[in-house]
């Protein structure tokens, strides 16, 4: 396998007038349908321990969107504030020093105990559940500022995929209609990075590509062939795992300008992609791309070291 250069398609940017900002997530449908992906993933990869591990921690995500109380939605006047200054109006910081964020953690912690994982993974949660608040604190810190240390990876996931709980059903509480655009490549909901973008076919923007956060699950909108990282337009290209593949699914978009590249995932040509689960499927391309010159720009906690 290699890699293969694949020219930009301008012609094909978007089939409607002006696509919505963003979507918020459905946190009734997320984690489950990203605990499926990851099962039905795990059925014919070389990845199966480790994605039917994931599929056991979305499992827990989803069951815990339905668990818990009602969550208490971000004041209006914060968003109002938010939208006027051209911020995200979800702080991640702040969000997780809240009583409910250290119950979502513990009960996911609690939970995470049942499922079948490999021996280091379970070493990692046993740490994780004996840290002291310092440490904690100290890994959510990591976490919402989107960089976690390669020594503390596997650690760090079990604390991410809690706050991507808590920051999902906050999210899910806003009217993406009051959100504003903050920059390119960073969420108007809670200032993340994206996992990577997709081209997809949802009814009202078909064609246009949507970019997911890593933390909160908002979906939004950024103008095709445009770097994620530095936004320049020029010197953008594609790679694929297959080489002349140009009907690849999953491709690296790629920036001769800051040398950067972020996943783009083709929904509208296979419905079935999810934006984390694919990612994290599609490691090949990552390896591949580690013998370029460009540097990933998407950011997955659950695709560690990578």
């Amino acid at each position: 396998m290699s890699t293969s250069p694949i020219q930009p398609d301008p012609s094909a940017i978007g089939g409607i007038p002006k696509a919505p900002l963003a979507f918020m997530p459905n946190t009734a449908r997320l984690f489950k349908e990203r605990a499926a992906r990851f099962q039905r993933l795990a059925e014919s990869s070389r990845l199966a321990p480790y994605l039917t591990f994931l599929a056991g921690l979305t499992r827990i995500q989803s069951e815990l969107v339905e668990a818990l109380p009602p969550i208490e939605p971000i004041p209006a006047e914060q968003v109002e504030r938010a939208r006027s200054a051209a911020m995200p109006p979800l702080d991640r910081s702040a969000m997780t020093q809240s009583g409910a964020f250290r119950e979502t953690l513990k009960l996911f912690l609690e939970r995470a105990e049942a499922i079948e994982k490999p021996a280091a993974a379970a070493e990692a949660l046993a740490q994780v559940q004996v840290a002291d608040d310092a440490t904690l604190a100290w890994m959510v810190e990591n976490i919402a500022a989107d960089n976690l240390p390669i020594e503390g990876l596997a650690q760090h996931l079990y604390v991410a995929a809690a706050t991507q709980i808590h920051a999902a059903r906050l999210a899910s509480s806003l009217d993406a209609a009051r959100l504003v655009p903050i920059q390119v490549g960073v969420c108007p909901t809670c200032g993340g990075k994206p996992i990577s973008s997709m081209v997809i076919g949802f009814q009202g923007a078909e064609g246009t590509r949507y970019a997911g956060c890593s933390c909160c699950g908002t979906m939004w909108n950024e103008v095709r062939v445009k770097c994620l990282a530095c936004g320049s337009t020029k010197g953008i290209g594609y790679r694929a795992v297959e080489s002349g593949d140009e009907e690849a699914t999953v491709k690296a978009e790629v920036c001769d300008t800051c040398h950067s590249w972020v996943k783009i995932l083709y929904q509208n040509k296979n419905p079935s992609l999810e934006i984390v689960a694919d990612d994290v499927a599609s490691l090949g391309l990552d390896l591949l791309m580690k013998d370029t010159e460009y540097k990933r720009a998407g950011f997955n906690p659950f695709l560690m070291g990578y």
